[in-house]
Formats: C-alpha cells, sequence, structure tokens
C-alpha cells in the first residue's frame, strides 16, 4: 500500500510513524513545505521567555532523524498546490528548483495544518512584527528583543498563545500590553466572568488587558514603533500577531473536497468525501464528542491522536475518532487555567438546561506547605445531572480537575457517578475528599435545592442588588455588611425578619452554605449563597464605601497606587512621565482622567511624576485601563529602579547636555527594562544638566551631571592684568599665576562658563561630558554622593556604568538597605573600581536570574 501523507508536525508524522510500525513493508512518503517536519510548536513562547535555551530542545525530530527511526521517506520543501482524487495524483513544487512533481497514492492523508492570520492592515511588514507559529518565529522574536533592548511589547490576541507570548515577554523584561478584538479574553474558551478574573489577575501583574479594542494599523517607519487601535495609540518596540489561524487548505479549491470555512469535513473515521483522500490535525474539522456538532479543534493533543487513529485505520484496525472536548490548559503568571467540554453559552445553544456551580476549593491539605485553591466552574444538565463542561483556574494542577472531568464527560457520566470514586489522597497531592468530588456535591446540593445561590454573573448582573449583605467571613472583610459570628448562630438572627433578603458572603461559598443551611432551620425563607465569595467577587454593598484590606492596599501599591489613610478606600495615583515632559495630548488624557476615576485632583511628585488624587479602589483598574489605552502607565514604588527626575538641560541657558533625551533612554532601559527586577530597596537616579545641580543628582542613589571641562592653550594666554576667565568662574577656580591662568582640575567643577571667554583663545577648546555620582540619599538619613573620578565622555559608557551600578546593588547589596549603604560597607574605592571595569555585565544574566531580594525594602 502507497500512502502520500502531506504535511509534518504532529498529525503527519504521527500517522507516518504509526503506519510502519504497523506495517514495515507499507510505502510511506511525507512531503512537507517546510524544512522543519516535527517541532514542538507548544513550546515556542516558553523559548521566547528563556525557559527553552536551544532551538535543538524545539525540534523533535529532524527530516533525517525521523527517517532513519522509521523508515518514511520524508521530502522537505515540497508543497502541495493541486490533488486529483480521480488519478490519485497530488502535484507539488519542490522549492529548491521550482519545478512541479507527482506523487501517486492509495490513500492520501491530508495533516497540512494551520497558518497565522495576519489581518491585510498596514504595518504588518515592518520590522518587529513577529507570528509565534514555527520556531524560526520563537528564535526571531526573541533575538529581536534582546539585539534591540525592545522594552515595550504589544500581543494583538487574548488566546492561549497570546497570553503565552505576554507571560514570557514579561518574563523578559518587557512591558507587555495584550489587545483583543473581543469583549473578553480566551472567547469561546472560558465564560465571561471566568474571563474577568484573569483578566483582573493578569492586570495585578502588571499585563495591561484591552478588550473590545480591534486593531488598526502597526505604525513606524521600517521598524515598529506604536500599535493603533479602536481606543488609541500604544507604543510598541515589538508585536506578536496571535489572532487566529486559518487551516493550510487553499491548494484544495478545485478538487471537489468538501470544506467548511477552509477546513476539511471528515467523519469519525477521518474520512473526507473523495475516496481514498483522508485528514487529520489542525486543517480537519472534526466533531464535538458530546453535541455531535461539527468541532475544529486546533490542538497538538487532537493532532497527534487524530494521526494514530487514521494509521491505525489505514492499517485496518476497527477503531474510529470519537471527536474533540476542546480541552484545554494554559500557564500565566501565577495562575494556571484549564478547561474542557461546553462553556454555559454553548451547552445552551446545544438544548441542554444548564445549571453551573461555581466554588472555591482547597487543592490539597489546607495545612500543608504551599496549598492553594481551586476556583471551578462546573456545568451539568439539570434534568439528567449529566456532566457537561468544566473550568478551573488556580496556582497549582488544575490539568488533573480538567483530566477528571475529560474521563467523565467521555464516559458520558452523571455527577452522582464521582461520589465515591477513591482518588488519591495524601496532604501535599489532595484533599481527603476530592476537590473535583467536592465541586460535584456542591453542584448537586445545588440541584436538589439544599443550595440556593447566586452565581458570580448573577451577582454583576445586580440580582442581588435588593438584599442585605450578611459578612460570615472568619474575619470581617465587607464594609458596612451586617457581620455574623457563624458558631454563635444557634436561633433567629436578632433585627432580621424571616422573610428577608438575605445575601449570605464568606471567603469562598462554605461558611455562607453553613449558614444558610442554619437559617433555613429556623425559619428564613429567601437566602442566598453568594458563589465564590470575596475570593472571586468583588463585594460592594450599596451606598457604603468600601474599606480596603492590607493585602489590598500592598497589591495595588505594586501598581503605584498608595492608600490615603484618611479615608477608607482611596487611593492616589503615580502616572509615569518618563523624563518629566508629556505631550498637551497627555495633560489632557490624565485632567480626564482624574474627573473620571478620582477627585479630579492632580499633583507633580517630587519624581516628576503625576498623581491623581482620590482613585476609589474599584477605580483602580478601570483607570488603569484607561491611561493605557492611550499609553500611559502608572507605577513608581517599590525596590526597583525608580522613575528618573531630569532637570530642563539644554533648553536651560546653563545646560550642558540633553537631559530630556538622556532621561527618556534611562528610563526605557532601566525603569522599563528592568521592572520585573528586585532590589535591596528603591533606586532613584536623576540626570542634571550641569553643576548648579537643580535635580540635586548628589542626593539620589545615583546621579549624572552634564560637563564641559575647559582646555587651557597656555601658549595663547596674554597673562592680563584683568583676566576674563578668572573674572566669570562662579566658583573663583580660575586665578591668573605668574602671568598665566591657572584652573584647578580637582576643584573645578566643569560648568563650561568660562570657555571662550578669552579673547585670545586661550580657553577656546573643551571636552564635553557626564560625571556619575553614587551613593546620595535624601530623607530621614541623608548621605550626599560621590563622584566618580572618571569624566565619561560618551552616553554608551554612561549608561553601562548605570547599569553595572544597578547589577552591582542586586548582586552585593542587603535587603533592606539603600544604595549608599551598600558603597558605605563595601567602600567607595572598591565599588568605583568595580564600576570602572565590565565584570559586572559578564554576571549579568546570572545576577538577574538569582532568586534574590524577593522582599525588598522600600516601603514607599
Amino acid at each position: 500500500m502507497k500512502v502520500l501523507i502531506i504535511g509534518g508536525v504532529a498529525a503527519g508524522t504521527k500517522a507516518a510513524a504509526k503506519l510502519k510500525r504497523m506495517d514495515r513493508g507499507m510505502q510511506v512518503t511525507l512531503i512537507t513545505k517546510d524544512q522543519d517536519i516535527s517541532y514542538a510548536g507548544c513550546g515556542l513562547p516558553y523559548y521566547v521567555g528563556g525557559l527553552i535555551d536551544t532551538r535543538e530542545e524545539l525540534i523533535v525530530n529532524t527530516p533525517a532523524k525521523f527517517a532513519g527511526l522509521t523508515g518514511v521517506e520524508v521530502l522537505t520543501g515540497r508543497e502541495a498546490i493541486k490533488l486529483d482524487s480521480t488519478a490519485k495524483t497530488v502535484t507539488a513544487r519542490n522549492h529548491a528548483t521550482g519545478e512541479e512533481e507527482h506523487y501517486t497514492y492509495d490513500a492520501c492523508i491530508l495533516a497540512t495544518g494551520a497558518s497565522p492570520i495576519v489581518p491585510p492592515l498596514p504595518g504588518m511588514d515592518l520590522e518587529g512584527v513577529f507570528k509565534l507559529r514555527t520556531p524560526d518565529d520563537a528564535i526571531g522574536l526573541r533575538d529581536y528583543v534582546k539585539s534591540t533592548q525592545a522594552r515595550r511589547a504589544v500581543v494583538v490576541g487574548g488566546g492561549f498563545i497570546g497570553l503565552e507570548a505576554a507571560e514570557n515577554l514579561q518574563a523578559q523584561g518587557l512591558t507587555v500590553t495584550v489587545v483583543d478584538l473581543a469583549s473578553q479574553i480566551m472567547p469561546n474558551i472560558f465564560d465571561p466572568e471566568m474571563a474577568e478574573y484573569v483578566k483582573r489577575h493578569l492586570q495585578s501583574k502588571g499585563i495591561r488587558v484591552l478588550t473590545g479594542n480591534p486593531l488598526e494599523a502597526i505604525l513606524g517607519s521600517g521598524r515598529v514603533d506604536a500599535v493603533k487601535t479602536g481606543m488609541g495609540t500604544l507604543s510598541a518596540d515589538v508585536v506578536v500577531l496571535s489572532i487566529g489561524i486559518k487551516p493550510n487548505t487553499a491548494f484544495l479549491a478545485d478538487s471537489g473536497i468538501e470544506l467548511f470555512k477552509g477546513t476539511v469535513v471528515v467523519d469519525e473515521h477521518l474520512r473526507t468525501n473523495l475516496p481514498d483522500v483522508y485528514a487529520a490535525g489542525d486543517c480537519a474539522l472534526v466533531k464535538n464528542r458530546l453535541t455531535g456538532a461539527p468541532q475544529w479543534s486546533a490542538m497538538g493533543s487532537s493532532a497527534n491522536y487524530e494521526g494514530r487513529t487514521l494509521a491505525q485505520l489505514l492499517g485496518g484496525a476497527e477503531v474510529r475518532y470519537p471527536g474533540a472536548l476542546g480541552t484545554g490548559v494554559v500557564k500565566l503568571p501565577g495562575l494556571n487555567a484549564g478547561r474542557t467540554g461546553l462553556t454555559e453559552a454553548a451547552a445552551k445553544a446545544a438544548g441542554y438546561d444548564v445549571e453551573t456551580a461555581l466554588c472555591v476549593v482547597d487543592d490539597k491539605a489546607h495545612y500543608y506547605p504551599g496549598a492553594g485553591s481551586f476556583i471551578v466552574k462546573l456545568l451539568a444538565d439539570r434534568p439528567t445531572h449529566k456532566l457537561l463542561g468544566i473550568q478551573v483556574l488556580g496556582p497549582g494542577a488544575v490539568d488533573k480537575m480538567v483530566d477528571i472531568a475529560v474521563t467523565g464527560l467521555s464516559m458520558g457520566a452523571k455527577l452522582e457517578d464521582f461520589s465515591n470514586l477513591d482518588y488519591a489522597y495524601a496532604p501535599p497531592f489532595s484533599t481527603a475528599i476530592h476537590p473535583f468530588v467536592q465541586a460535584a456535591y456542591i453542584l448537586l446540593n445545588k440541584l436538589s435545592g439544599a443550595l440556593e445561590s447566586f452565581t458570580p454573573a448573577q451577582y454583576a448582573a445586580g440580582e442581588a442588588k435588593d438584599y442585605t449583605v450578611l459578612d460570615v467571613g472568619l474575619q470581617p472583610s465587607i464594609q458596612g455588611a451586617v457581620r455574623i459570628d457563624l458558631a454563635s448562630v444557634n436561633g433567629p438572627l436578632e433585627g432580621l425578619d424571616k422573610d428577608a433578603k438575605l445575601l449570605l458572603v464568606c471567603a469562598k461559598g462554605k461558611r455562607g452554605y453553613f449558614l444558610q443551611n442554619r437559617l433555613k432551620y429556623f425559619g428564613y425563607t429567601n437566602t442566598r449563597v453568594l458563589e465564590g465569595g470575596t475570593t472571586f467577587n468583588q463585594v460592594r454593598v450599596a451606598g457604603v464605601a468600601a474599606s480596603v484590606t492590607p493585602e489590598q492596599i500592598t497589591a495595588v501599591k505594586a501598581l503605584g497606587f498608595l492608600f490615603d489613610k484618611r479615608t477608607p478606600d482611596k487611593f492616589n495615583g503615580r502616572v509615569i512621565t518618563r523624563n518629566g515632559k508629556i505631550t498637551a495630548e497627555e495633560q489632557k488624557v490624565i485632567a480626564e482622567a482624574a474627573e473620571r476615576f478620582g477627585s479630579g485632583e492632580v499633583t507633580m511628585t517630587t519624581r516628576l511624576t503625576l498623581e491623581i488624587q482620590g482613585v476609589p479602589f474599584e477605580n483602580i483598574e478601570p483607570m488603569r485601563e484607561f491611561l493605557a489605552q492611550h499609553g500611559l502607565e502608572t507605577g513608581g514604588t517599590g525596590s526597583q529602579v525608580r522613575p528618573v527626575v531630569s532637570c530642563k538641560g539644554t533648553t536651560c541657558q546653563y545646560g550642558l547636555i540633553d537631559t530630556f533625551d538622556l532621561s527618556q533612554e534611562i528610563h526605557e532601559k532601566f525603569y522599563e527594562g528592568y521592572h520585573g527586577i528586585k532590589l535591596p530597596h528603591k533606586f532613584k537616579i536623576a540626570v542634571g544638566g550641569c553643576p548648579n545641580n537643580c535635580v540635586k543628582p548628589d542626593l539620589n542613589d545615583l546621579g549624572v551631571v552634564g560637563q564641559r571641562v575647559p582646555q587651557v592653550e597656555l601658549d595663547k594666554c596674554r597673562g592680563c592684568k584683568v583676566c576674563q576667565v578668572e573674572q566669570v568662574c562662579p566658583i573663583h577656580v580660575a586665578k591668573v599665576v605668574d602671568g598665566k591662568v591657572v584652573i584647578d582640575p580637582n576643584i573645578c567643577n566643569h560648568c563650561g562658563r568660562c570657555v571662550g571667554k578669552c579673547p585670545f583663545h586661550a580657553v577656546d577648546q573643551s571636552t564635553n561630558g557626564y560625571r556619575i555620582y553614587i551613593g546620595g540619599r535624601w530623607g530621614k538619613k541623608v548621605a550626599q554622593g560621590l563622584a566618580l573620578e572618571k569624566v565619561f565622555t560618551s552616553r554608551e559608557e554612561v549608561l553601562a556604568t548605570i547599569e553595572k551600578a544597578i547589577l552591582l546593588f542586586r548582586e552585593q547589596g542587603i535587603t533592606g538597605e539603600r544604595f549608599a549603604d551598600t558603597v558605605a560597607r563595601l567602600g567607595f574605592e572598591n565599588v568605583q573600581e568595580q564600576l570602572l571595569q565590565d565584570d559586572l555585565l559578564s554576571r549579568k544574566e546570572e545576577n538577574l536570574a538569582a532568586q534574590k531580594h524577593l522582599k525588598g525594602g522600600a516601603t514607599c
């Protein structure tokens, strides 16, 4: 039997290898357009982030290795351009020779996969715009980020690959914004309330997410520098397109094959409508295992299963491919997300009478170190109790919850079928009653009426607005709610009518259920438990300003919002201005943000950031999203490089250097570029244009001062009785000694005021440069920085020295101490010697990768 396989990677290579194992005498030929036939496509984002180090680790098999292992004839660089099912031939173009080649078959497998969608918008061909589908894409992206020292990334598309790309770009030190046309991230994968929780989580981790935001153009001259969206223009050094994929099936247009939106329609035996032509993988349209409806499942796992099943079928086995469930899992910063089966919307569209429960359950014994929670949304058919789907969020092994559901869905299980399953238990791994079983119990309680509740979606829609909120948590956490001590409830609640509408809220939902059970016994008729409690929901009592918890204060502080202790829930948010200079348009945006989200007042901080006053806690994320739409960000707190402060530089009559431009570059390289790097304490940088020291560079951790070093040509000096150079020197360092002007280099502050003042041109020459001060500090303890002995003459030297100072502070500083303390402890001469050499740069990668200063010392 002669089998021709078009395409490699997952489905094609899996089918080829299995065919040869089943029948070594079978003639199997695999042709593919690409040179790589088998690679880890799902690992590409992790190569970008550096978790996968080399290209070789991404390559599962080279063509030669695969051919040697399996006996399959592998022909790369062949692009299929025509299928003739009558003649049983495939025509392909050989890209090496340009010639057309013809291949015959007894059976043909289409495994051509899919390609990234690139919208027909301006700027798609600019340098710095990437897709993420092949190893070369990932290699090109990582190399570009490093070679250009990119600091700002925009990821277009909020699906799995887009979010994985965002996480890994952030891991490389970039500031990342995700934009998506849809109203939520992960559309049709997670239900809206689950996606909204993930969005809030990503934003808390510093990844901006702008949904309902269409891409309009990518801007730049030769190289990308911004992204134009429906909500405004976002600055960008690199763009990743993750909008979606389209099947590689254009060559089949005239073949007579049945296509649906570009996918090849197949039956449960993976047969197309053409004789002896089959399809598998990302180009094939299979069916949903639950509903039997057509479903496109472009996943590496599905492709492998389909390829293997197809090989078995061609080998004569009595097997079928029963369909896909849409199972998926994604790793995000500090949160994993998994799902399988139907979403609530899809289940209703399929005709099911859907009931759901959202619960928060322990992922292992609560007392075991590292224990966390699963946020579980479980779906079932109300009349039959048949399991329909699951969505799980949490820091731990969400995949095991999803995999249990996959087994149950595949076997048509009802919720009751899970009741007494003997799942593995030990404190490091699970709870005594498995978390999946707990979720099933909760949904069964809801179906039976034992639990009466509001889902988070119902709560967000306002269905609980007429209910009195009872706070049943272990500790009071909801401002304005009626506090209930669960342990003391042994009868009717004082002051609450038995027919009153009562919303029972705790941290997770469990204590709320216990209270409801007790209140029902005492005759209360209208109680509802809020599913997911305060863990999942943002609970507010109408008309009451909610006080914030210490955890919330800490969380938003890292985003640049400082708590106003005169209020229960208001913060002052710092808007970064890069170098103290912003445009008139940005001023308007900040003013509008202050009016819409804050008190309407804006103040200037000493670090030249703008601070929007009086922002309620619930307005923080909406305000950050609004600012992000206009390319602005909040921040400037924590044990990190702080925003750079700059004087007016060359716009001042005394300015010697362009401080705005230098400060902008320092901001991009060290505020944005080192944004994810923890230091022992805050690290402040100031740039002054001259020795007037308007922004006190010598009272910062590191200060840069513009210099103009005069050069005296003594042969031109006339020894004038009234020396103009001496007269103009503001600090009286220039003096006429023995008939010649002398400028003591150890005292001169290099202000340059004397240059060009001699009528005989004795002091016309000078060297422009930069003086760097280290170890300054202002505050409770004052330290004046000391100048390095060298006057630097290039900006590159200055930037390198700043980086070395930051690296030295991270490597040799003690958590909680300021750089001045580090310099004093190590000795100025020691520190200066290290900064004037390059050893610190050679240890950079090791230094930044080290788990140091995980809790820094900055308190403001």
